[in-house]
């Protein structure tokens, strides 16, 4: 009998990995983006009659076509529904799954028995404005190595990858665990369907060790990158209302308090306009010294390129070209500043007629869409009903003033890295990268892994994404790096490999 190899040991050749992962998103990838982006397939928060008008529908679809096409050997997928409690049709998700697989050497299947998890999602937030003119949020363009469009790598790609770094593994015979995967279409409007799903599927789900998210960022295109925070959030709809209906401004000014001065008093409240810092303490809370320690080592690699990176305003002033500054230009503060703090901002705006409609009337209200950052140890629930009671008591003149959330999710902490996996992913990031893996934490969220922590508290966590500098997903002129995506596939497939 042939001795069998130990996990540690399986015959990996990363070149010929990354060789066909190349082709693989040369050929077959690539094309499947481009049709993906063409689809305006915007998250239900977005597009509240999604179902009728069918568009998330499509590009699910189109991704299941495209990896029963695959045909990977084993590989069983697909689409699953259901209905909320009052019978409405949630938002479907992808589901796939493959038996754990001895190598075509004998080497056995992980001995653990554990299951990977991979992560994804296909609703896309919606267009903005702003896009170059050669380019749009429905008109896939590649352009010095990057695929331009809305979508493509937040987070149309995962699925894609997900099924590319399978078949590399399948090809070279190499033994992998059970492996599954969950593509979401709601993940845009906080994964609002995504809890249903994965308490209906959890028996399928199995014993997770490794969660493989696709769907986080890169502090540069140089090497892996690994998260290890993500922040949560909390998002709704404050509105002042001072008039029934405009008066005319000339009359009325002066008596009647501005429903825009009303705001201004409202949120300083919660935030001091001078600092940007939110008021309330219970929104912030103590960064880990572990997390400390590594936003230290990160800001040694990124440098002052963490808030270059951003399309900074800039104009003339007495013939000197003068740019807009960030909060902070300290790298440690800089990276604690983003992932670590609590923030708001206002993301978009209603009860104002456009300025070249804008005539001299007092209008009757204003409101602001919120969207409010949480580190990621403070729980959003209560965080939500907190921000309610401070925005809406005891309104200055005593204005009509209501918040309405929208959508929460609590941040998520990733659990301490565990010998076998720092050791893969070094070896996949010198392997595919030439150089160390590095972690970085994410100021965005991701709703899924705060319940894959709690659901699957010994798992490991690799989330990770092609979210790299200037790549703007949310806002105008997203791209997907494409080398770096490649780079990205077989360095997954790489760690899958080593799963003991």
């Amino acid at each position: 009998m042939n001795a069998r190899l130990p996990a540690s040991a399986l015959p990996l050749e990363p070149q010929a990995l990354q060789s066909q992962v190349d082709a693989a998103w040369r050929e077959s990838i690539v094309p499947e983006l481009q049709r993906y982006i063409a689809v305006p397939a915007k998250s239900p928060m977005f597009d509240p009659d999604w179902a009728a008008h069918g568009l998330l529908e499509r590009v699910l679809q189109n991704a299941a076509d495209w990896v029963r096409a695959q045909q990977v050997p084993g590989l069983q997928l697909e689409i699953v529904r259901l209905n909320d409690a009052h019978g409405k049709p949630r938002t479907p998700v992808l589901f796939f799954e493959l038996p754990a697989s001895e190598g075509k050497d004998g080497t056995p299947a992980p001995a653990s028995g554990q299951t990977v998890l991979m992560y994804g999602h296909l609703d896309k937030q919606p267009e903005f404005n702003g896009w170059r003119s050669d380019l749009g949020p429905w008109t896939p363009v590649i352009d010095d190595g990057k695929l331009y469009g809305r979508g493509g790598a937040d987070d149309g790609y995962a699925i894609y990858a997900a099924i590319t770094a399978i078949q590399a593994l399948k090809a070279q015979g190499v033994a992998h665990p059970r492996i599954v995967g969950l593509i979401e279409t709601s993940e845009e409007s906080g994964s609002a369907d995504l809890l249903p799903y994965v308490d209906a599927l959890k028996a399928r789900l199995g014993d997770v060790g490794l969660v493989i998210c696709l769907d986080s960022g890169a502090g540069n295109y140089d090497q892996l990158w690994l998260t290890t925070s993500l922040r949560g959030m909390a998002s709704g709809v404050l509105k002042v209302e001072i008039l029934t209906e405009g008066i005319h401004s000339g009359d009325a000014s002066g008596l009647v308090p501005s429903s825009f001065r009303i705001m201004r008093q409202v949120l300083d409240r919660l935030e001091d306009s001078g600092t940007g810092r939110l008021l309330p303490a219970s929104f912030h809370c103590e960064v880990p010294a572990e997390r400390l320690a590594q936003a230290q080592a990160t800001a040694a690699i990124l440098g002052d390129e963490l808030f270059k990176r951003f399309p900074w305003a800039h104009h003339d002033c007495g013939g000197a070209t003068v740019s807009a500054l960030p909060t902070t230009t300290d790298p440690v503060e800089a990276l604690l500043a983003r992932t670590w703090r609590p923030t708001l901002s206002v993301t978009g705006a209603d009860g104002f007629p456009d300025i070249a409609n804008a005539g001299n009337v007092l209008r009757p209200y204003t409101a602001f869409k919120l969207s409010l950052r949480l580190p990621p140890l403070v729980e959003a629930a209560p965080a939500v009903q907190q921000l309610k009671a401070l925005l809406e008591d005891n309104a200055p003149y005593q204005a009509k003033v209501t918040f309405e959330g929208l959508s929460s999710a609590t941040g998520w902490n990733a659990p301490s890295t565990t010998p076998w996996f720092e050791q893969a992913l070094q070896d996949a990031s010198q392997a595919h990268y030439g150089a160390a893996c590095a972690t970085i934490g994410q100021g965005g969220t991701i709703p899924l892994m705060n319940m894959l922590s709690q659901g699957f508290p010994t798992a490991q966590m690799m989330v990770c994404g092609v979210l790299g500098p200037r790549s703007n997903a949310h806002g105008p002129n997203e791209f997907l790096h494409l080398d770096y995506a490649r780079r990205l596939t077989a360095s997954v497939a790489q760690v899958i490999a080593r799963m003991p």
